[in-house]
């Protein structure tokens, strides 16, 4: 597989957001995404063994693993190397930007799938059956750049019906969309969503790699 990065720091998003967690980013990425901080995962990385990889995640003694990217799906060798961290006892994150058809995912791993907002300008690449194939400890997150994102992404979960499907997170981009009014926009609404933020870009500089 090629790894962009191996790393163990504090999970910055979703419903583990806080927790220890040792994060396998994995190089390329078929979407470019106009808000994405972390085009250095798109080209380059290294070649490593899976018995190799296996062994730097259980080194950090840490019962949580995300699989990230770049996209991570986008690899074959993805998806029984999910399987296999599963089977040795990990709780797994698989965060994938949706454009992947995510049937494949050992269903014991959680998905964590973000929905393309307008703002991202890759909403034509979404694999939309995705939804319907999402669990009840899955994950959905929206992205949102502005205004016209949030009443798109409000429209979509109203469309599938995601918040009785899982739980839906909603994130500004990093230094375009204020948090305090995205959280004003949710309140107003009264959506069953959690408003996330990067907490690792408030522990560490926003721009730090391998945290």
């Amino acid at each position: 597989m090629r790894v962009t990065e191996i790393f163990h720091s504090i999970q910055g998003e979703s419903s583990y957001a806080g927790r220890p967690c040792v994060f396998v980013r994995l190089t390329g990425c078929p979407l470019r995404c106009t808000w994405c901080d972390t085009e250095y995962a798109f080209y380059g990385g290294n070649e490593v063994p899976r018995d190799e990889l296996l062994a730097k995640v259980k080194s950090y003694g840490c019962d949580l693993v995300e699989v990230t990217g770049g996209e991570p799906l986008a690899q074959p060798g993805t998806f029984p190397f999910i399987a296999i961290l599963c089977e040795a006892g990990y709780t797994v994150l698989i965060e994938t930007s949706g454009a992947i058809d995510i049937s494949a995912v050992d269903e014991r791993a959680h998905v964590i799938l973000d929905v393309k907002c307008p703002g991202s300008g890759m909403t034509d690449r979404m694999h939309w059956q995705n939804l319907s194939k999402l669990k009840a400890k899955d994950e959905v997150k929206f992205v949102l750049a502005d205004r016209k994102d949030y009443d798109w992404a409000r429209e979509v979960i109203a469309r599938y019906d995601l918040s009785n499907a899982c739980p839906v997170l909603m994130s500004p981009v990093f230094g375009s969309l204020e948090p305090r009014q995205l959280a004003e926009w949710v309140l107003a609404d009264r959506l069953a969503v959690r408003v996330q933020l990067q907490l690792h870009k408030l522990i560490w500089t926003p721009d730090m790699r391998g945290v």
